[in-house]
């Protein structure tokens, strides 16, 4: 009959030998989430770079200027709508519900 002492000093993690694998796979694993890591923050570097300094102002219309340039009223001369006055901002909204 087995005592309590004999069943936990028993050695049931099976033969070391087999699970040899287990280290390189670990090793070949960090290496390739390192790798993407470095390339990831590179292409990220780079696309930093070719930002322009400023960015124009929101309300500033940027394209064509000069005769060729047509202005389409998108009210249809129903009056003068200014959307940005009423439209809530990032603080100001609220959830529904």
């Amino acid at each position: 009959m087995l005592t309590a002492a004999q069943v936990l000093a028993e050695n049931n993690f099976g033969d070391t030998r087999t699970g040899g694998l287990a280290g390189p796979m670990g090793l070949l694993l960090i290496l390739l989430l390192a790798t993407a890591t470095i390339l990831l923050i590179r292409n990220m570097n780079a696309r930093l770079r070719r930002l322009p300094d400023r960015f124009p102002q929101p309300g500033r219309a940027v394209g064509p200027t000069g005769s060729d340039a047509s202005v389409v009223d998108p009210t249809d001369g129903a009056g003068a709508h200014d959307s940005s006055t009423h439209a809530p901002n990032g603080h100001q909204q609220q959830r529904n519900g």
